[in-house]
């Protein structure tokens, strides 16, 4: 095994995502803070390793992967005792996958860093309605995933919850979620809550973005 490395910043959904992979594969790596506050993303250094400038970069041995979703499917893949977390069969994979890309496309970039960006970099407080619209819809349709099934993509853990609850437990800054409403994603909130590596890997995290969002003065606008 080669020597692993990790740069990010607790805050970060997608770093948290990484986090709880590499915990629950109970693998050792180092933890490199990179502050996006500082720009230090922006460094010379850094955009040698990913020119892309986005926190989680992995490296290993000199080969380097960045975006949280290759970056635990590689993990997996290499280091999982077997494929539970990112099944082998096509099926089963494509779920996850699928899930993965809504993490990525409808949470992460349309609901949460389209206001995030804005609101941390250039202190755009001031947020649409129409946004928090969006995330509470975001939920339904994780609900509707729920349906069947006690974990995102069916009746195990894999990458898709760690990947989507991260950035459920930072959207809760903007849009709470109703238990009445959305009981299923509210049950599967807290069974991965009960994790072990969960409050080191996830919570903690969670709680400093969510923090940060609090302390702006945010306005919804029509």
């Amino acid at each position: 095994m080669g020597k692993l490395v990790l740069y990010g910043i607790d805050p970060s959904p997608p770093v948290r995502a990484c986090l709880l992979t590499l915990k629950a594969l109970n693998l050792p790596f180092e933890y490199k803070v990179v502050n996006l506050f500082a720009k230090e993303h922006l460094s010379e250094e850094y955009l040698k390793k990913n020119p892309q400038h986005t926190v989680p970069t992995l490296e290993e041995d000199g080969h380097l992967i960045w975006d949280s979703h290759p970056i635990m499917a590689y993990l997996v893949s290499k280091y999982g005792k077997d494929d539970s977390l990112y099944p082998k069969d096509l099926l089963k994979r494509a779920v996850v996958d699928q899930r993965m890309y809504f993490e990525a496309g409808v949470l992460f970039q349309g609901g949460l860093r389209n206001i995030t960006a804005p609101l941390f970099f250039r202190n755009q407080t001031q947020i649409p309605q129409h946004q928090i619209d969006s995330i509470v819809e975001s939920y339904g349709f994780l609900e509707s995933f729920l349906k069947n099934n006690k974990y995102m993509a069916g009746d195990h853990l894999t990458i898709a919850d760690f990947s989507i609850v991260t950035s459920v437990t930072s959207l809760v800054a903007f849009a709470e979620i109703d238990q009445s409403k959305f009981p299923k994603l509210s049950a599967w909130l807290k069974s991965l809550q009960s994790l072990p590596f969960y409050e080191e890997a996830n919570g903690a995290g969670a709680k400093q973005l969510v923090a940060m969002v609090k302390s702006k003065n945010l306005t919804i606008v029509p």
